[in-house]
């Protein structure tokens, strides 16, 4: 997701079993939208190669289709054990109750492994894991996030979290604010002369007059479309990571985005204690679940 330049500002993909890199996959979306509805035919709908456009528009997509998008477009693709790890295999078994140990009824096929190759694994049952994200921001002020994740441990088939949905799991945004701005400033030659020397004094010497404020109309900036130059942006980007089912029930990033842009004495880090801290919207959502079920 980015503040500016790109028409759809976000994508999410979801359900993938065969793309290395789903990043770059919602990046390729958002990338390609710009052709979108630009007299493209139809986006890519039904073409294997996805077309010119970004996915028909969509910002959000998931399972085959995607990855069908994915594989026309020339990303990379790897079979599902690509995406094992011993780490998460073995926090998934103790989730199970199984622990490291052979359990009773395992058979030779299950110790020798699903792939053969991986002692201990069984893809009938393991389910990945695993959180990363990021924020940058370019040289021109742009802000993006970026979020990526395998999902909770044990989780039902199909399950969706916070980290693929937009405004839950990530979050970002940039708007004008206005400023406040002195409007004229006195010269430090006016000290040294009398106030009713001033007047008369002051269209020969126009240093005691000061510096004054310009007129509403000389600070329109026709860089941005005649925004007045007497506001600032202001941006934010968030990449959140926890229990997603809390984080969807609360929109949780972009309501602290919406904390910091309606109320402009807020901060960020202050939106985001209310959200995410002691007593916040989090742990209030839970309720009793907090601190028992990953909460």
């Amino acid at each position: 997701m980015t503040t500016r330049h790109y028409h759809k500002r976000a994508c999410a993909v979801v359900l993938l079993s065969h793309t290395k890199n789903p990043i770059l996959l919602a990046k390729e979306m958002l990338v390609r939208g710009q052709t979108d509805g630009s007299g493209s035919s139809n986006g890519g709908a039904g073409d294997p190669s996805g077309g010119p456009g970004g996915a028909q528009g969509h910002c959000a997509l998931g399972g085959p289709t995607v990855e069908k998008l994915a594989q026309g477009w020339g990303l990379e693709m790897v079979e599902e054990k690509y995406f094992w790890t011993r780490k998460r295999w073995e926090q998934h078994r103790r989730g199970l109750g199984k622990g490291k140990e052979e359990v009773e009824g395992e058979d030779e096929r299950d110790r020798e492994g699903y792939w053969g190759d991986e002692e201990g694994w069984d893809g009938r049952e393991y389910l990945p894991q695993g959180t990363v994200g990021c924020v940058v921001l370019d040289r021109e002020g742009m802000m993006c996030v970026a979020t990526s994740t395998g999902g909770l441990t044990n989780k039902l088939s199909g399950r969706i979290g916070d980290t693929p949905t937009i405004g839950a799991g990530f979050w970002a945004e940039e708007w004008w604010e206005r400023c406040h701005r002195q409007m004229g400033v006195q010269a430090p030659l006016a000290d040294l002369v009398p106030e009713g020397l001033k007047g008369v004094l002051g269209d020969c010497l126009t240093g005691l007059r000061g510096y004054e404020g310009l007129a509403d109309d000389d600070l329109l900036d026709e860089k941005y479309g005649g925004t007045r130059r007497s506001s600032q942006i202001r941006a934010v980007a968030m990449s959140g990571t926890g229990n997603g089912d809390s984080f969807l029930r609360t929109a949780a990033t972009r309501t602290a985005a919406a904390m910091a842009r309606f109320q402009p004495s807020r901060s960020l880090a202050s939106a985001v204690r209310e959200i995410a801290g002691s007593g916040g919207e989090l742990q209030r959502s839970a309720g009793d679940r907090w601190g028992k079920t990953g909460e």
